[in-house]
């Protein structure tokens, strides 16, 4: 099992991507840094509790084929460019990782809405009780 963390600037906002790779899957997760991070502020990201958080979410992540197409790129970037490479099969593992959390927070969502729709529901019936009674 080998891990790799890169930071990126992805345009907006600079990004870090923890990759595992074990038996030929590819696990990934990323934490967003916002503003460019010193390396004052790297080092406390990656000794303290953040890391180990990012870590636990790669390790959760839902696992992809790597399949080694990233590898060629890699080795025609010029070395400097190198640092800075996602792989492939990572983004690919970020994607399905967002899509299972989508479909959770969906679930979730139906079911607090089914759960509010039936607290206004009852609060209606007792209402409804409580006018009948004349109260």
């Amino acid at each position: 099992m080998s891990g790799m963390f890169t930071l990126f600037h992805n345009g907006q906002f600079w990004v870090g991507v923890y990759e595992i790779r074990e038996a030929g899957l590819v696990r990934a997760a990323q934490h967003v840094f916002g503003a460019e991070p010193t390396n004052a502020e790297l080092v406390e990201f990656a000794a303290g509790p953040g890391f180990a958080e990012l870590a636990r979410r790669a390790h959760a992540a839902p696992a992809v084929a790597d399949d080694g197409r990233d590898e060629p790129r890699r080795r025609r970037l010029p070395r400097r460019e190198q640092q800075t490479v996602v792989g492939t099969a990572a983004q690919r593992a970020l994607k399905e990782s967002i899509a299972a959390r989508a479909v959770e927070n969906k679930a979730a969502r139906k079911q607090r809405r089914a759960e509010e729709a039936r607290r206004r529901r009852d609060i209606a019936r007792a209402k409804a009780k409580a006018r009948h009674r004349g109260r």
